[in-house]
């Protein structure tokens, strides 16, 4: 019976939250409570509850100091000189501009959000991808993509609900996955560059003519957090071209958002948040100190210095504040939800029918399993749904086999690339919409070269012993 009635909580948290019935927060909050009624345990409830909240704070503080920390450092201008230096880079060569995409996508992914980066990314490569002609499907599948691998940082989200869900440390799942991920980097940028050769073989040589307008072009930004907020794109008339000639107010509005003279900037501390930033990522990756207390000194020490003036505090966190309660809110509701999946033995017994139908000769390779089957789940339905809902059982039915839960979690990942131009997720119609792309035809466009990366991180993780 608890089988069924497992299997059944989590069919019912799959529908509601992809048929948007219920928001995520929602659902895994009332839907187990529900069921923890059912089963007849529902004056453990609380019990289960506040067992699920004491192991999943500390992922809940990470996550929050991070989103602050890096939304701090797009607000003071550490990201600028980025995006202006690989626009000099691309010129007017469409390979160097497909594979700047992709680097740019990547370095700005380490805010951990996807909205801001494919807002910042759009807006500083569109106007040469206009101008040039370019393919637009290629900018949205190469950013989508890069997005993606980068999207497995333990602040980005998956990392955080794999460990959440398994009671595991983020470090000790991410640390070990990332020569595997850079490996899926290094895909994503030879794909660009494959990719920006035959756009240069079809456009043949090209030049711009008017370099002055480019240049002014490169220090128009669009971030999170800012006093302006992001350029809202406007449709296109049917039957536009695609040399950048129907653009008019459309592409100047698009490009209308962080201008170089932003009052959120610091250009005289640069060189103290870069040396901040590249001293958080080196201890977290050599484990000097736990994820959420580095994030949490970080996001303090930087707050601080950039903005001594506490009004000028308060501002930046309160321009930050809708991302940090919808992520760690997600995170307590979570509590709820695996802790009534463990406090009532679903979890085991589901595990148990699992184990009993999966082959026996499948069993000790639980974690390629994994990995082949989040491609599918993660596309089909939310980091939500797969990481709380489904995870838990494959972990539970890998351990019977001798899987530890961290190579479970390790390849429960690698469906990342490929998740993130799924239709449920909303960062990816930030990017559509922005580049003026149909979402089908980003769909046919991503969908093989996504899972192939999904693919080359896999093989690369069971190479290095990760998975």
């Amino acid at each position: 019976m608890l089988t069924i009635l497992g299997f059944a909580m989590i069919a019912t948290f799959l529908v509601l939250i992809m048929t948007k019935k219920m928001s995520p927060i929602a659902a895994l909050v009332l839907i187990p409570a529900l069921f923890c009624v059912a089963v007849g345990k529902g004056a453990h409830l609380g019990d289960y509850v506040i067992d699920g909240v004491s192991s999943l704070a500390p992922t809940a503080a990470m996550l929050m100091f991070a989103i602050v920390y890096f939304g701090v450092m797009i607000d003071v201008g550490l990201f600028d000189p980025v995006v202006r230096a690989i626009l000099r880079f691309c010129k007017a060569d469409p390979m160097r501009v497909v594979v700047g995409t992709a680097v740019l996508a990547a370095i700005v992914s380490l805010d951990g959000d996807g909205s801001t980066t494919f807002m910042i990314t759009v807006s500083a490569m569109y106007p040469l991808y206009k101008r040039l002609g370019m393919s637009l499907v290629v900018m949205t599948g190469v950013a989508a993509m890069a997005n993606g691998v980068m999207n497995t940082v333990p602040w980005g989200g998956p990392t955080a609900r794999a460990a959440t869900a398994l009671k595991l440390d983020a470090a000790d799942i991410f640390v070990p996955m990332i020569p595997a991920l850079l490996v899926g980097l290094l895909g994503v940028l030879g794909l660009a560059y494959v990719l920006g050769l035959r756009e240069r073989r079809r456009l043949g040589a090209l030049r711009i003519e008017d370099e002055e307008s480019v240049g002014a072009k490169e220090a128009v930004l669009v971030g999170a957090g800012a006093a302006a907020g992001p350029a809202r794109p406007r449709k296109r008339p049917v039957g536009g071209g695609a040399d950048g000639g129907d653009g008019g107010d459309d592409d100047e509005d698009l490009l209308k958002g962080l201008d170089p003279d932003r009052p959120t900037l610091r250009p005289r501390l640069y060189w103290f948040n870069a040396l901040l930033t590249g001293v958080l990522l080196t201890a977290m990756i050599l484990e000097l100190l736990p994820i959420p207390v580095l994030f949490l000194l970080g996001a303090a020490l930087a707050l601080s210095v950039n903005y001594p003036r506490l009004p000028d505090q308060k501002a930046r966190i309160a321009a930050h504040a809708d991302n940090v309660l919808n992520v760690s809110g997600m995170v307590f509701a979570a509590a709820v939800f695996t802790g009534v999946l463990q406090g009532t033995g679903m979890v085991d017994h589901m595990a148990g029918w699992l184990v009993d139908t999966v082959p026996e000769g499948l069993g000790p390779h639980m974690a390629l399993v994994t990995g082949v089957l989040s491609l599918p789940l993660t596309y089909f339905m939310s980091n939500d749904g797969f990481y709380f809902g489904v995870l838990p059982v494959l972990a539970e039915a890998g351990a019977a086999h001798g899987v530890t839960p961290l190579e479970m979690a390790r390849a429960s990942l690698v469906g990342q690339p490929l998740h993130m131009s799924s239709p449920l997720v909303p960062a990816v119609y930030v990017l559509v919409g922005m580049a003026r792309v149909e979402f089908g035809d980003h769909t046919r466009f991503v969908v093989k070269w996504a899972a192939l990366t999904c693919l080359l991180i896999l093989a690369a993780g069971i190479l290095f012993g990760t998975i």
